[in-house]
């Protein structure tokens, strides 16, 4: 990747990386920190003259996007556990298991607005600048009609059913006909100068609108995959169920948690069943930590399968006994500490990273960087937390 690996090496892009969500900074504004932070450019690796600068404003950008290509995130993840497992990571015969969701940055969804997007994307970029590249005639069409109804639509505080599926019905029908124009134009020009990003973005446009129409048509029926952001088509509505935020639309994140340590078991950006990731979970931590003895999941997690596997393994999990037999004290007093472990630290973990490592809106523009941002973020928090067990040992030794 042109510009990435010439300022920095190996441990500079991945400096970078932690200080970006270490600092909460913007891009730009860490790559204008880092030129005056003699501390920044020493923890990844480098001096620069008091004359140099980083004059590629997207540097950290494609730092990121370099990552995505060349690192095993998983690999980068065992490496860390490996490292801090040996001194700091207690209980390691302890498991916490939840799931998460770590939104993507795009504003928040709706037929109206996305089939909007698709004719503007259309209609004012990619027709007019096809024709002024080959010199064809621009076709007529209704959008800026359209734009205005739009605007008038977009301002009511109230929106009716009535208006709404008036508002659907004509971009549908302005969709339609802009896929139809640009695909006669494309013929014309024969498809020279157009890019693998435009041809990749018009197949998406293609597809919003035979997903868009299929729901306009059969407004009861759900769509498998259904697309909700233009520039973003791989994100997927992720239904959680909570009061304030019934469905998040980002990575559903599997996350295990031992010694205060997070650890991302599975990443999706389509929505999965947590607890099918137990038994995967479980044989993972004895990968990493040795054997299991105590687990805490939440209810979803207590399947009659997953119940007959942990008992044949032999560990102990908060899950409710069935039937009338109730627990003894000493049964009840482990599973209290269990289910207080998990709703205190994990999930308090969760709000942590989202709250001040970067994770609350995730920005990066594709899903291998996304990707990037979330192991980083989730990495750079864990790494906090190690530095004071750090020195909370050396406090007690002392």
């Amino acid at each position: 990747m042109r510009g990435a690996p010439g300022w920095l090496g190996r441990r500079g892009l991945f400096g970078l990386m932690f200080l970006k969500h270490y600092t909460g900074l913007s891009d730009e504004k860490l790559l204008e920190r880092f030129h005056t932070d003699w501390a920044m450019q020493l923890f990844c690796g480098v001096l620069l003259q008091d004359t140099e600068r980083i004059r590629d404003t997207a540097f950290v950008s494609r730092v990121r996007k370099y990552l995505s290509v060349h690192l095993d995130l998983n690999q980068f993840q065992d490496q860390m556990l490996s490292h801090w497992k040996v001194d700091y990571m207690a209980e390691k015969h302890v498991q916490l298991s939840d799931a998460t969701c770590y939104e993507s940055y795009i504003r928040y969804p709706t037929d109206v607005k996305l089939l909007w997007e698709c004719c503007e994307k259309l209609w004012s970029k990619m027709i007019p600048e096809l024709c002024q590249a080959f010199g064809l005639k621009r076709p007529r069409s209704k959008f800026l009609v359209q734009r205005q109804k739009y605007l008038g639509y977009s301002k009511l505080r109230k929106k009716s059913r009535r208006k709404t599926l008036a508002r659907r019905r004509a971009l549908l029908r302005l969709l339609s006909r802009g896929i139809d124009c640009y695909q006669q134009l494309l013929g014309q020009s024969q498809g020279q100068g157009l890019s693998e990003k435009l041809r990749e973005l018009f197949r998406t446009i293609k597809h919003i609108y035979k997903q868009q129409e299929y729901m306009f048509e059969n407004p009861k029926v759900r769509v498998k995959d259904r697309i909700v952001s233009l520039h973003k088509p791989y994100v997927r509505p992720i239904v959680r169920g909570k009061e304030n935020k019934p469905v998040e639309f980002g990575m559903k994140v599997h996350m295990n948690q031992t010694g205060g340590i997070n650890i991302i078991e599975h990443a999706s950006f389509d929505n999965f069943n947590e607890c099918k990731r137990l038994k995967i979970s479980i044989v993972k931590h004895k990968h990493r930590f040795g054997d299991c003895s105590h687990i805490s999941a939440d209810r979803i997690y207590a399947t009659n399968e997953n119940r007959r596997y942990v008992t044949a393994k032999g560990i102990h999990t908060n899950f409710d006994k069935k039937g009338p037999v109730k627990d003894d004290k000493a049964t009840q007093r482990m599973k209290q500490a269990l289910n207080g472990a998990r709703s205190a630290y994990m999930e308090g973990s969760f709000g942590n990273e989202k709250n001040h490592y970067g994770l609350r809106k995730i920005k990066a523009l594709s899903m291998k960087t996304e990707l990037v941002w979330l192991f980083f973020g989730v990495m750079t928090a864990n790494a906090v937390r190690i530095s004071k067990m750090a020195r909370d040992n050396l406090a007690k030794a002392a």
